[in-house]
């Protein structure tokens, strides 16, 4: 019988090095993948001085002149990277009350009429003139976390009876980066919403390691367990929040479900930087639920609460034979502007498409 979490586990890596101690990591690993969808990692190797890298360049980067973050406009981007103002994403149909850069594993764009339009997705970052230890800040960050990503998927793996390296060959080439800055805003005025992004289930990614940039007593991340009751994430200094995202709740046979989550900004601005782990864009239906059916179908799946099913889920619920196209659809219906102006072929089929 599963009940409903009332707070986010934390998993300590180091055990994983001791054979002595690697099965109870994995008992715990194990509970946080099928009752919770969420979890902390803790001694997870990446090295401190890239995270204090990363974490001290964002103030100076949410303050540069507005012409700089301009140049780089998401908006200038069929790839979706770049810079975002606030209030240019909505989730759930409702705007967002944050800004954003968003970077990715560093690659060429490979799109041509002969292929996929999902395809398109794939290309360069975009990059301030003038601030080259951003760029080689954010490439370090992404670097170690595609290593933690990739050692933290073998865990997953033996965790769930199976043998390490099983779920490598979902991933894809390229990985995404968000730099993210909640402004703050005034308290209890009931004409100022508080989203600073609203309720959604991840899904730019296999799986989710997000560092919470900001000191403890800021708060926001909030989750919703099983009883449709919102539970706070609390800023765990040395760690990373790490939860599963769409693809692997279809992969995993509903056993690891993708947990609902959003933030509320309050009275102090917040930072945040998830690193989203890709998954191939031509991975079909098909394969995500027929793969490792026989291993996932007799295992028990945890019900979710009526608020977390009414979620937008457009890959969960099949109307899209590949991840990609579900990907393009939900950027497309996030940034509109953007979608308008590099895909109007499929711009109004997927604002109008609800699934």
């Amino acid at each position: 019988m599963s009940t409903a979490f009332s707070e986010i586990p934390i998993i300590d890596l180091s055990q994983a090095d001791d054979e002595s101690t690697k099965p109870d990591l994995l008992s715990s690993l194990r509970y946080a993948l099928t009752e919770v969808g969420f979890l902390y990692v803790s001694n997870h190797d990446v090295p401190t001085t890239v995270v204090d890298g990363l974490v001290k360049i964002l103030p100076t980067l949410f303050e540069l002149e507005d012409k700089i973050k301009k140049s780089i406009a998401l908006e200038n981007s069929p790839h979706f990277l770049g810079y975002s103002d606030v209030g240019s994403e909505n989730t759930g149909g409702k705007v967002d009350r944050r800004e954003q850069f968003e970077f990715a594993t560093e690659l060429t764009a490979i799109w041509h009429s002969g292929l996929p339009l999902y395809e398109r997705l794939r290309g360069p970052n975009q990059w301030p003139e003038g601030h080259t230890e951003l760029r080689s800040t954010v490439e370090a960050y992404i670097h170690e976390l595609t290593k933690l990503g990739e050692r933290f998927l073998d865990l997953v793996a033996q965790a769930l009876s199976l043998s390490p390296g099983t779920f490598q060959p979902f991933l894809s080439d390229q990985h995404r980066l968000k730099l993210v800055h909640y402004p703050a805003l005034p308290v209890d005025d009931p004409a100022i919403s508080q989203q600073g992004v609203g309720p959604h289930k991840d899904s730019s990614g296999w799986w989710t390691f997000l560092l919470q940039a900001s000191p403890p007593e800021v708060k926001g991340l909030q989750v919703l367990n099983k009883a449709g009751d919102w539970v706070d994430v609390p800023v765990v200094p040395g760690t990373f929040v790490v939860n599963i995202g769409q693809a692997f709740e279809v992969v995993t046979n509903g056993a690891c479900k993708a947990t609902t989550h959003r933030v509320l900004s309050g009275p102090h601005e917040r930072y945040s930087v998830p690193f989203f782990q890709g998954v191939r864009r031509n991975l079909t239906k098909a394969e995500a639920v027929g793969t490792l059916k026989g291993h996932f179908g007799a295992l028990h799946t945890s019900l979710e609460s009526e608020e977390g099913n009414a979620v937008d889920s457009a890959f969960l619920k099949g109307k899209y034979d590949t991840w990609g196209e579900s990907q393009l659809r939900t950027k497309v219906r996030s940034h509109r502007d953007n979608g308008r102006k590099f895909y109007p072929e499929v711009y109004e089929q997927y604002i109008s498409d609800d699934v």
